[in-house]
């Protein structure tokens, strides 16, 4: 087994076999051979070792993996051999070979021209990008900051933040979609070297020339370092926003998730609330690891991003990773939708089930009570409910569901007979279905000669799950008989209970009430609301009438009418 060697090479540390790192160091060596003496040459060397480290960094699994001859071997047919580049100063001055304009282009890489920048660079990295010239995308940011309400200005500032500068000769290569290897690396810094010598040379002929335009960008330079920092600056708070607004969304997404997944596990009380809506049988921890994919994956994205605007170097997560990601989110939308779809189709349809019984006495009820009984083992530490329906325990400590949707309306009968009548409503995934749901609604009442107790719940088993079950309950009585609502019916009285009062349905208790011919209620102990504050109005107006009226007739009496004679 070959012994490892730890090297630095660009900054970045590598464990490398003994052997490949022999052949690494002969072939660095050569390279540097190779340029001795080339203006440029430690600018063209640090280049070359930045393109091998990220070539190997591409080729890791992990940070623990070795890097064998084979690497080094790939790196090496990629980058070239150093003995196939011949570097003089009229290297560059050759047209170009058959062979090197026949090579393969890499795909272009979005980068922030610095160097031919006007402002920020954003435009001329888009030249290279997109192959439009520069001139072209200045006008057009300039017409959409103009006729654009503003857009051009954010748009070229969100550019500004998100687009790298392309500050290394290997993003620099990247950006025009060059192949970065010897050749063109040696090529674009003996291209950067005679740029500043062309520069230095013509100097004092483009001086008066181009006083104006260097003035302008003197200008614009100045103001770009200053917005540059704003924009930086802005940039990094937007980052640390989202870190934070991921970190705490995946944090408490997890802890809560999580929690709901072990709890249905280990069935901790009261935390049956997801069991009774279920109708699927689909476990909450299911249910918990997919709204942790559909929720979470979007706010990593958002984490990864705020740190790539904070961390420049940052390793990218890779398109597989962002690929499988991708995939994720979309299966468990895809999933949790075809369930949501399942669960609705169990309330399609809904089924009643009535039953009309006559209330009969022994002697005639001259004023009958009624009142709501509770559930005797009704525990409020089990709160969790929907729709007023919640888990409880029967009797025999056994599961059972539990709700205090029931409601009642009294109605005037058709005859001299008192008569109940109680529809058990629920949910199904077809009509038979929704009416045995409803056949499966325990409820009960209570009456003697005077009361009539109401349960002011209804009870299910627990299998049955959430079903929208409720009781709807109708009582007719005769012209004539009274009636006495106790305060617990205050939220159980429909809105078809009609009275003559007037009264909403929560002021009708505690009060004697007679059923009418026209079918409503009408109070018999109500305080009469009194209307006298309009009448001395009316008085008023009925005396001044009067009063009118004895002047006029006074001054008839006291105008003398000629008489006509017949």
């Amino acid at each position: 087994m070959n012994k490892t060697v730890n090297i630095n090479l660009a900054n970045t540390f590598f464990h490398i076999d003994e052997e490949a790192y022999a052949k690494l160091r002969r072939y660095l060596e050569s390279i540097k051979k190779s340029f001795d003496g080339t203006p440029g040459s430690d600018e063209i060397i640090a280049d070359i070792e930045a393109r091998i480290a990220e070539l190997f960094s591409e080729k890791m699994e992990n940070d623990r993996q070795v890097i064998t001859m084979k690497e080094v071997d790939d790196v090496i047919t990629v980058m070239g051999q150093p003995e196939d580049y011949h570097v003089d100063e009229d290297l560059f001055d050759e047209p170009q070979s058959a062979s090197s304009e026949s090579e393969t282009k890499r795909s272009k890489k979005l980068f922030r021209d610095w160097d031919n920048k006007y402002i920020g660079g954003v435009c001329a990295g888009l030249q290279h990008y997109l192959g439009i010239d520069a001139l072209w995308i200045r006008i057009l940011f300039l017409i959409l900051a103009i006729f654009g309400s503003g857009f051009g200005l954010i748009l070229y500032f969100v550019l500004w933040i998100l687009v790298p500068e392309a500050t290394t000769t290997a993003e620099k290569l990247d950006m025009r979609g060059e192949p970065i290897n010897i050749s063109n690396i040696e090529k674009k810094v003996k291209e950067g070297i005679d740029d500043v010598a062309e520069k230095v040379k013509n100097v004092d002929y483009d001086k008066m020339g181009n006083r104006v335009k260097s003035g302008s960008r003197s200008f614009f330079e100045g103001l770009s370092s200053v917005l540059g920092f704003l924009v930086s600056l802005v940039g990094k708070f937007i980052g640390i926003i989202l870190i934070i607004v991921g970190a705490f969304t995946l944090v408490a997404l997890f802890i809560g998730l999580f929690t709901a997944g072990v709890v249905d596990v280990i069935h901790v009380p009261g935390v049956d609330f997801y069991n009774l809506m279920n109708i699927t049988g689909i476990p909450a921890w299911a249910i918990s690891t997919l709204v942790f994919f559909v929720v979470g994956i979007p706010f990593f994205f958002l984490f990864y991003l705020g740190l790539k605007i904070l961390v420049n170097n940052l390793k990218s997560l890779g398109g597989w990773a962002k690929a499988v990601l991708v995939l994720v989110w979309v299966a468990a939308v895809g999933t949790l939708v075809v369930i949501g779809v399942k669960q609705a189709s169990m309330h399609a349809y809904t089924g009643q089930i009535r039953e009309d019984k006559a209330l009969i006495t022994s002697t005639p009820i001259d004023t009958l009570s009624i009142s709501m009984g509770k559930y005797e083992y009704y525990n409020s530490e089990f709160n969790m409910e929907i729709d007023g329906m919640s888990m409880q325990y029967d009797g025999d400590g056994e599961k059972i569901l539990h709700s205090e949707d029931v409601r009642f309306d009294i109605l005037p009968s058709e005859d001299d007979q008192m008569r109940i009548e109680i529809v058990r409503n629920a949910n199904g995934a077809n009509y038979k279905e929704a009416r045995e749901m409803a056949e499966k609604i325990i409820y009960n009442y209570r009456f003697d000669d005077k009361r009539l107790i109401l349960d002011d719940y209804l009870l299910t088993d627990w299998a049955n799950k959430f079903r929208d079950q409720e009781i709807r309950i109708k009582l007719y009585l005769p012209v004539g008989q009274k009636i006495v609502l106790k305060s617990d019916t205050r939220y159980h009285l429909g809105y078809r209970t009609l009275n003559a009062n007037g009264y909403y349905s929560y002021k009708m208790i505690d009060h004697l009430w007679e059923m009418t011919k026209e079918g409503k209620l009408i109070c018999l102990d109500c305080p009469i609301e009194e209307e006298e504050e309009e009448e001395p109005v009316e008085v008023e107006e009925v005396l001044e009438e009067e009063v009118i009226e004895e002047s006029a007739a006074e001054i008839l009496e006291e105008v003398e009418l000629p008489q006509i004679e017949e």
